[in-house]
């Protein structure tokens, strides 16, 4: 399953899931999320894909600077409505780092480890969302503007003539291969398009 090198370069997300190790999926519910791992949720790699899984591994490193994060235990907001823009796709690559959900989650067992209604949209912020920690009520706000990074001139029309079924096979692989070297700039420089407050 060939797949872009730079996948498995990326710095991944160390989680901890209470729910994962009571059922026995994970030793101590521990476990990496590689942004392969994210990809293959997304069915895609692009730059809104790389900024939420950025988001979310800066954010959580703030929240939880000396330990793995605890998944289940996190708020998600988003400052705009779920059908707005790429909200959708950034809530579900979030989704999958911290299990938060919104009504459509899992419920629980025995009154613990739901993960519904930790989800929240149209929420007031000045960033792209913001990430709560249950436990201490600790907030970070993120920020996140790919633009620095710079998309090449023939990646515009390639992808028009990708789009319009017109371009050749050698087009096509040049648009797939354009286009992943430039979310792979962007996964390198989470300093340059993250911003954290």
């Amino acid at each position: 399953m060939p797949y872009p090198t730079f996948f498995d370069t990326v710095e991944p997300i160390y989680v901890t899931d209470p729910l994962a190790e009571v059922l026995g999926a994970f030793e101590n519910g521990n476990y990496i999320l590689q942004y392969s791992d994210i990809v293959k949720a997304a069915g895609h790699s692009c730059p809104t894909v790389a900024g939420a899984f950025l988001m979310a591994r800066e954010g959580l490193k703030k929240l939880y600077p000396n330990t793995p994060a605890l998944r289940g235990d996190i708020e998600v907001f988003f400052k705009e409505p779920l059908h707005t823009g790429v909200t959708g796709v950034l809530a579900n690559v979030l989704s999958h780092i911290t299990g938060a959900t919104d009504i459509s989650g899992f419920k629980g067992l025995g009154g613990k480890f739901a993960r519904h209604s930790l989800m929240h949209f149209d929420s007031p912020m000045q960033g792209i969302m913001q990430l709560k920690r249950i436990d201490t009520k600790e907030v970070v706000e993120l920020f996140y503007d790919a633009s620095p990074i710079a998309v090449p001139a023939l990646l515009q029309s390639l992808m028009q003539r990708v789009l319009n079924n017109t371009a050749t096979e050698e087009e096509k692989k040049t648009f797939g291969t354009m286009w992943q070297k430039r979310v792979e700039e962007i996964l390198n420089h989470a300093d340059t398009v993250i911003k954290i407050r």
